[in-house]
């Protein structure tokens, strides 16, 4: 992955910590661009190509919240919200507002490095798995030409849209998925029937018909869904 493709919004009114960030980053190899509150950073994501944003939550003028859902109304960009708070409550509803993950103050440049490389790997970084005819993910496999899935080498029928949120996850693992991005990746960002209840209902279907398959997806309570393989599912 060649770095230096991608850029990546600072919103921070803490300008000194924007700086630092700004370097670090840049010596990585990617492109750093500033923002000192949430309104200049959608102003700067309608005016240019930006492929990741790191969000403060307190800001000025107005909030990384505010900012953040205003920024869902629009644009799928990856979102990293950066707090001072550690409080429970408000990664959730950062992750209900649509964040893709979040990091709190103070943190590790290189905590914060690696957590940027995985979304630009989810988010852009499956350009070769587009060209593969299958995917996999522990028991699971699918064949992208045939439609088929496959758990333990035993075949499963999924209908259409079951079978599309499988791929989604599929091509994200371990990454936390709202019900409105779910519908806007599977269903399309203008389906308006049946709201979140048509994504818990299809979850709930496809985890039944894939059995053991099905038990690597994790409800994340109060937010959405995930596929991952650790304790807790």
């Amino acid at each position: 992955m060649e770095n230096n493709q991608y850029t990546i919004l600072i919103a921070d009114d803490e300008q000194d910590m924007v700086d630092f960030l700004s370097d670090y980053i840049e010596d990585e190899g990617y492109k750093a661009v500033q923002a000192a509150n949430g309104q200049e950073m959608l102003d700067i994501v309608n005016q240019r190509k930006v492929d990741l944003v790191l969000l403060d939550v307190m800001m000025p003028e107005m909030d990384g919240m505010e900012a953040l859902r205003e920024l869902r109304t629009s644009r799928r960009i990856p979102v990293i919200m950066v707090t001072a708070k550690s409080d429970e409550n408000d990664r959730v509803e950062g992750l209900r507002s649509g964040a893709d993950d979040y990091i709190v103050k103070p943190f590790s440049p290189k905590e914060l490095l690696a957590r940027i490389e995985a979304q630009i790997r989810r988010n852009y970084g499956y350009n070769d798995d587009e060209s593969k005819e299958e995917l996999q993910y522990k028991s699971i496999k699918v064949n992208l030409n045939s439609r088929k899935v496959f758990i333990d080498g035993e075949a499963v029928s999924l209908t259409r849209k079951e079978f599309d949120l499988l791929v989604h996850f599929m091509k994200h693992p371990e990454q936390v998925f709202n019900r409105e991005q779910l519908l806007d990746h599977v269903w399309g960002v203008n389906y308006t029937t049946g709201g979140h209840r048509t994504v818990d209902t299809h979850m709930k279907t496809m985890r039944f018909k894939m059995g053991s398959g099905g038990d690597y997806f994790r409800t994340v309570y109060g937010v959405g869904y995930v596929l991952e393989d650790g304790e807790g599912r």
